[in-house]
């Protein structure tokens, strides 16, 4: 069992000796062990929103498989804001922005890119993120 836990309080080996060389150490091979890339999946929403989201569920899944973090914020937002409200639409936008900026890359799926999209498409450019381009199908576009 390892004796660190990340926490300071817990940086003692088992002879009861402040170690916080091999605990930090210990912590960082942790945490190298689990990192996963967050990606933000960049689809359309507005339009057939049912088939929309049906698809954006299967981008975020294909996400998963392959080994990110996804965040859909076209998932998570309209269950909680009007989307057709003006007002709580650009809230949800703004929502989304801040998370894209927390994201190491965007995965941008389909051949049509909506407005809203090619938003979040220019925030990450103009921020140095990452853009990745797939097919409806999940196939990466080079």
């Amino acid at each position: 069992m390892n004796p660190y836990c990340g926490h300071k309080r817990d940086w003692y080996n088992d002879k009861g000796y402040h170690d916080p060389t091999v605990a930090q150490a210990l912590t960082n091979i942790g945490r190298e062990q689990s990192w996963k890339p967050c990606v933000f999946i960049c689809s359309p929403f507005a339009g057939d929103v049912n088939l929309n989201t049906q698809k954006a569920k299967e981008y975020t899944k294909f996400a998963v498989e392959q080994g990110a973090i996804p965040f859909a914020p076209h998932l998570l937002y309209p269950q909680v804001l009007d989307d057709s409200s003006p007002k709580e639409r650009e809230l949800g936008i703004f929502f989304g922005m801040v998370w894209l900026g927390k994201c190491e890359e965007i995965w941008v799926f389909g051949s049509r890119i909506s407005h809203g999209m090619s938003q979040e498409i220019e925030k990450a450019e103009s921020k140095g993120i990452p853009v990745r381009y797939f097919t409806e199908k999940c196939e990466e576009v080079s």
